[in-house]
């Protein structure tokens, strides 16, 4: 008997088929009664394009429940012109903060296949009893570089299969030994097993940005928006989604570090989100970049971002009256008696305002009335990587960079509203003509409802999702 259950993904719906025992023999027409577990595929992209979307379902094919931290996966695939890879997970009914995702580079050589996309399971994704299916799982997998890929000498890729089939060219593994599928031959056999990763913690949003652009539907998924419309700050009528990017990671020492840790794993670089801002000089030619939140999901608690500030323009002539912020802000209410909240960093390297640079304004705001608001400004250059830092909690609120508290206060300017989360690089004016290329880049953010966080705390949360793979959690409670 043969069960049909819809899945809606962005644009389209799939169809996803769900088998009983002895049916759907995989592609090379070996069954999969003998084996512990059954990964079934269907390929959702043309050989040809910017990116791959395996979709992927793992079947226990055993008399025992299986926990699925005990669950690896593995889907092959050729890297070109030794370009880095990302990855991301596009819908799950185990929800995408539970599966993990890591790019790995295979020991030996083996046709169409010199790595892999490895994915793995937190505690918060479960088990599945004798029989039971994780049901589909999509993914996407793209170049760092956002040049178009060529699956076609992919190993684990098909583009006959689209519809759910078992495929013994990706492998799972239990408990690190192979439990399904084929590896590639030429490849060195191994044990492919994470240490499990813990089910994220209540109440925690993180996103390391892994994202294959503006348009990536995942981006949407987990609650992003690039933003398009007129309104200001800055130049008003000039946002442009097209100057919001994910390049791959370059950073600081401690970024280093935790790339080179992914590095001796055998995993590619991660990523950063870019904030450009263009001009020329006219309105006409400039584009400003802000990745904001679609829903005010912070209110009281701690939220943080690694964020790297440029001094200096990536190209052009210096002298621009550019903000580069990090902030939290709710609606603007349509009467007084509508509460509003903001919380603002906001870094001008050249000033702006009449007033000079580099200096550091944070800021709490009770309305958007001018004047409504207290303010600190910190007369400091932060080029180069930081940690920025805000807690809410206990009617007191707390700036920090770095660890170091700039700015406290109490009073009526505590947050009464939820906020959405914003990063945004724009200008102030246009004091000159002339080309010039500002960029803002974001590690990661990180954010924790309800509870003051310490930095160091933040800093270790964050690199221990990402190390696990966990590139975006969000257990926030709903509004």
């Amino acid at each position: 008997m043969v069960l049909v259950m819809a899945i809606v993904v962005a644009g389209g719906t799939a169809a996803y088929f769900k088998w009983g025992p002895g049916e759907g023999d995989s592609p090379s027409g070996s069954s999969s009664a003998s084996a512990e577990l059954t990964v079934r595929y269907r390929n959702d992209a043309p050989a040809t394009g910017p990116t791959a979307k395996p979709w992927l379902e793992v079947i226990n094919n055993s008399q025992k429940t299986v926990a699925l931290t005990d669950v690896t996966v593995r889907y092959y695939f050729s890297a070109e012109d030794a370009a880095a890879y990302g990855a991301n997970c596009l819908q799950t009914s185990l929800h995408c903060s539970n599966v993990t995702q890591k790019v790995g580079a295979l020991a030996g050589s083996a046709p169409k296949a010199d790595h892999y996309l490895q994915i793995g399971f937190t505690e918060g994704a479960g088990s599945l009893k004798p029989g039971g299916t994780t049901e589909a799982i999509g993914f996407q997998l793209y170049r760092l570089d956002h040049k178009a890929l060529d699956q076609s000498d992919d190993r684990s890729f098909d583009a006959k299969v689209t519809h759910y089939a078992p495929s013994k060219l990706v492998t799972a593994y239990l408990r690190g030994a192979l439990a399904w599928g084929e590896e590639p031959s030429g490849s060195a056999p191994g044990r492919a097993q994470a240490a499990p990763a813990p089910a994220a913690a209540e109440g925690v949003l993180f996103d390391d940005f892994h994202y294959s652009g503006p348009t990536d539907p995942a981006l949407a998924s987990n609650g992003w928006r690039a933003r398009t419309d007129g309104g200001g700050p800055g130049i008003r009528g000039t946002w442009s989604a097209g100057n919001v990017s994910f390049p791959a990671g370059t950073g600081d020492k401690q970024n280093n570090q935790n790339n080179q840790n992914k590095q001796d794993a055998g995993e590619t670089a991660g990523q950063v989100l870019q904030l450009r801002v263009t001009s020329d000089g006219t309105k006409g030619g400039t584009k400003q970049a802000e990745l904001q939140r679609a829903e005010p999901d912070f209110f009281t608690g701690t939220v943080a971002a690694r964020v790297y500030f440029s001094d200096k323009p990536t190209g052009g002539r210096n002298g621009d009256h550019i903000n580069e912020s990090f902030f939290t802000i709710s609606s603007i209410g349509k009467s007084e008696k509508q509460s509003y909240s903001e919380l603002d960093y906001e870094y001008m390297p050249n000033g702006g305002w009449g007033a000079p640079g580099p200096r550091l304004d944070t800021t709490s705001w009770r309305s958007g009335k001018q004047g409504d608001r207290t303010t600190r400004t910190q007369k400091l250059s932060l080029k180069g990587w930081h940690t920025m830092m805000i807690t809410a909690v206990n009617g007191t609120v707390t700036y920090s960079v770095d660890g170091r508290k700039l700015f406290t206060h109490g009073g009526k300017y505590f947050p009464r509203e939820r906020m959405g989360i914003h990063f945004s690089a724009w200008l102030v004016d246009l004091p000159f003509k002339g080309k010039r290329t500002w960029d803002m880049k974001v590690d990661w953010l990180y954010c924790k409802a309800g509870q003051a966080v310490s930095g160091a705390e933040v800093e270790k949360a964050a690199a221990e999702y990402a190390t696990a793979g966990q590139n975006y959690v969000n257990t926030l409670p709903k509004s």
